[in-house]
């Protein structure tokens, strides 16, 4: 059956389908990444990022183009993560462009406002990226936008033209490999590319399956039965007044008793859930004295995601007019600094960084978690430390979202970067602002970054067969050494470092004891004669060590 025109309702479970189609093969598409290493999260990254425009476009209460391509943008712009994440955020807002301009111009979706729109969201993505590269989910996208002109010319069955532009697009990833050398030496088509076809393929089915999706609105409409007994109930009957959360890492895990803890818990508290593993020990307690069941915990090891809130507060805060304190004034400079692990955390936050995400590889923050700490910074200015390359283009794009901030992004790479970026800091104006980023630039080019992680798939690389399970050592994002003995590749990588450097700074990461880790600061001595050797316990997830040396 012919199809012309693609209606405002279609659109909405377009996006719908597409978002759960690539949610449902993410797993496969991360395992395309070109790297062997832990942090294959194309697909994860991308799926995060259409999930959130499809979460806008089900939120929707009245169904037009406009209304549907709008919430779909803005979705995706915020909720982009990693570098594939923001591509496919304007390649969304691009479309979006597209859509929109048809709909006032009071014309239906059909294949040449369809082609339009492709082409938009491809001239808005490539204009993100400084330099773009063949063979990438941009080489897809604009291979798709060049057909679906094409065929747009030639039919007005909307069928038609979706397969012939879905078979072109598969073909163009097909040919990644010839395009880009790494993708043929792993084996692999590109990650971003295939994430791209999993979304339009599931899109549209909606037209050639006729795909029913069912779009779940989120309730808007309070219980008034429940919100009419809320409202009759005393705040003096709330028994215990914080509701409070956490989790601690089991650091002490010989001395940690789940039946006495819970114990200690009910003797300060109620509402208790207590739920561990061989790692961590999750918390809700409500408690009077949010203190002492995170002084227990702390015997347990350390804290993370600490969350409290006052019960009585929030309830009368429902009813109850809260007068507006004056805002205080806005300090002059923050700066917001990306951390993977706890401990690194801890670091930037004594250099002085305002707000920290706890954040990187396998965990990118999204556009909006970076939005979030620019705003909770309270600065008329704001540096953004990404950390990691695949973090730049969000921080770039939160920067570009933010209207009421001036925020610079300074793309360091690594967390050693950012920790002498954090240091250097110290040593500019916010007067200056321009010197200031001059200066911070300067600290991170004397900075020369190795990490050591595990290869989690056999592949080939620049022509090294690398075996799943190896340890992999890693300068400066290439990974140099690679075997079986974690402290060989240590000492391998480290002698590969600068000969020179005057400060070697070692940051062991989760699963490495301190005293283990003394052992390696010896090592690290002994191939430094000349050089301060730092040791601290970053506690970063993927990485065993990273090394910095200045």
């Amino acid at each position: 059956m012919e199809v012309k025109n693609i209606d405002a309702k279609q659109l909405q479970a377009m996006f719908v389908a597409g978002a759960n189609a690539l949610d449902e093969k993410k797993q496969m598409v991360n395992e395309m990444n070109v790297f062997p290493v832990p942090d294959g999260d194309t697909g994860t990254n991308m799926s995060l990022t259409i999930m959130s425009a499809a979460k806008e476009v089900e939120a929707i209460e009245t169904v037009t183009y406009t209304s549907v391509v709008k919430a779909a943008a803005n979705g995706s712009l915020r909720g982009a993560r990693g570098n594939s994440g923001v591509i496919l955020s304007q390649l969304v807002r691009g479309f979006s462009k597209g859509i929109i301009e048809a709909d006032e111009n009071g014309e239906m979706i059909d294949t040449v406002v369809l082609a339009n729109a492709f082409q938009k969201g491809v001239d808005t993505a490539y204009k993100a990226v400084m330099k773009p590269k063949e063979g990438t989910i941009l080489t897809v996208a604009r291979e798709i936008a060049t057909k679906a002109l094409e065929m747009s010319l030639e039919t007005a069955d909307i069928n038609v033209f979706i397969e012939n532009v879905l078979q072109h697009g598969y073909d163009t990833l097909n040919k990644t490999p010839d395009m880009l050398p790494v993708l043929k030496e792993a084996g692999v088509v590109d990650a971003g590319g295939q994430g791209l076809l999993c979304i339009l393929e599931g899109a549209a089915r909606v037209i050639i399956e006729n795909l029913q999706i069912e779009i779940k609105k989120p309730t808007v409409k309070r219980n008034e039965e429940a919100f009419a007994a809320l409202k009759n109930f005393n705040t003096e009957d709330i028994t215990f007044g914080y509701c409070t959360e956490f989790i601690a890492s089991k650091d002490h895990a010989e001395d940690f008793n789940e039946d006495t803890f819970k114990a200690y818990l009910e003797s300060i508290g109620d509402s208790i859930v207590v739920v561990a593993d061989e790692e961590y020990v999750k918390v809700h307690v409500h408690t009077d004295n949010p203190g002492l069941a995170l002084q227990k915990a702390l015997e347990v090891g350390a804290l993370h995601n600490i969350k409290i809130e006052n019960m009585r507060e929030q309830h009368s805060s429902i009813f109850t007019e809260i007068e507006a304190k004056p805002e205080e004034p806005k300090q002059p400079l923050g700066v917001v600094s990306i951390a993977a692990g706890s401990g690194i955390a801890e670091i930037m936050t004594s250099l002085g960084a305002t707000q920290v995400i706890e954040g990187g590889q396998t965990m990118n923050p999204s556009t909006e978690d970076i939005l979030e700490a620019i705003k909770a910074c309270h600065a008329e200015k704001v540096i953004v430390l990404p950390n990691n390359k695949n973090i730049i283009l969000a921080a770039e794009q939160a920067a570009e979202i933010e209207e009421e901030t001036k925020v610079y992004v300074l793309p360091t790479t690594t967390m050693p970067q950012g920790i002498a970026a954090m240091i250097a800091q110290d040593n500019g104006s916010p007067e200056d602002m321009e010197g200031l980023m001059e200066e911070m630039k300067e600290a991170v080019s004397g900075v020369q970054t190795a990490q050591i992680t595990i290869a989690v798939r056999d592949t080939t690389l620049e022509g090294e067969n690398i075996i799943e399970g190896e340890y992999l050592g890693m300068l400066e994002g290439r990974i140099v050494v690679h075997n079986k003995d974690l402290k060989e590749t240590f000492n391998e990588l480290l002698k590969k470092m600068k000969e020179d450097a005057e400060v070697v700074t070692i940051y062991y990461g989760e699963g490495i004891t301190e005293d283990v880790a003394e052992g390696y600061r010896e090592d690290a001595e002994s191939i430094f004669a000349d050089a301060d050797i730092e040791l601290y316990d970053g506690k970063q997830p993927v990485y065993y060590f990273m090394i910095s040396a200045e």
